[in-house]
């Protein structure tokens, strides 16, 4: 059967709608990278000029040597690197049962977990902190990780579950019948045809602990626990606001969710593509 292929006319209109939708996401970020090479003193006086006349990177070194930048970067890296494993790690088992064992009370479950994501931050923040307060963990990188983890089991186990309602069963009993015990076959068998949802996981529950911004601030008070999110609220002083450092650090943020998402993009489109889109 001839594919029919698309008139001249109708290509270069999708070319020209692709082109204004990319201009206009990454917009955003050209113009933070546009202010952070921008010395100070064109910063304002240049006003809405596309193009700098002066490029340096003083802001950057700035950043780098002058702030505790380094530090809030190495935490919001702790964090967020321990919240999507263990939260990853915790959504696989419980995806896995949800997906393959029927048992009493699942559909309760299901539903606590659905509740749970329909209460807007706002309204479990108090409560949050005077359980952490209450146990001595303000000021703690582990708090974050534990709330941060609390957050993003239902999603993610969500998520899991469709990638093992998508592989078949007869997979793991044809396993079993070979001689393998559940956990072998498991092993063997079904994790390694999860990798895209694994990678997949981890990418979302990365990128949710990197960028959460309001935890972090009701939580974390002493400057040697601060994430990046929070970090960046120090550039702003009761009478200015450092543009370009907080344009700086902010692009060096960026620097790990680019290489996490260039290191799992393979498993994360396959993901995506699959057993994510399925119900």
């Amino acid at each position: 059967m001839a594919r029919r292929t698309a008139s001249p006319l109708l290509s270069t209109a999708r070319y020209l709608a692709l082109a204004a939708y990319l201009a206009f996401a990454l917009f955003p970020l050209y113009w933070l990278v546009k202010i952070a090479i921008t010395p100070d003193q064109l910063i304002f006086t240049e006003g809405t000029r596309l193009f700098p006349s002066e490029t340096s990177f003083g802001n950057f070194a700035k950043v780098i040597t002058q702030t505790d930048f380094l530090a809030y970067f190495g935490n919001s890296l702790i964090v967020s690197l321990g919240t999507a494993g263990v939260t990853t790690l915790i959504a696989a088992g419980a995806g896995y049962a949800f997906s393959r064992f029927d048992f009493a009370g699942k559909r309760v479950l299901v539903g606590i977990m659905l509740v749970t994501q329909m209460f807007p931050l706002l309204m479990v923040i108090a409560p949050i902190y005077k359980m952490v307060a209450a146990l001595g963990m303000l000021n703690s990188l582990t708090s974050l990780i534990v709330v941060y983890t609390a957050f993003n089991i239902p999603f993610a186990t969500f998520l899991m579950q469709s990638f093992f309602d998508g592989i078949p069963r007869d997979l793991e009993e044809a396993a079993m019948i070979d001689g393998c015990t559940r956990f072998q076959a498991l092993r063997r068998i079904i994790v390694p045809l999860t990798l895209p949802g694994l990678g997949a996981t981890l990418g979302f529950v990365f990128t949710a602990a990197w960028s959460e911004l309001l935890f972090a601030l009701m939580l974390i008070n002493s400057n040697d626990a601060m994430t990046f999110p929070v970090g960046l609220l120090t550039f702003v002083s009761k009478f200015s606001v450092d543009w370009g450092q907080m344009m700086a650090a902010g692009v060096l943020a960026l620097v790990p969710s680019c290489l996490f998402f260039l290191f799992i993009q393979r498993y994360l489109v396959q993901g995506l593509t699959s057993g994510a889109v399925k119900g």
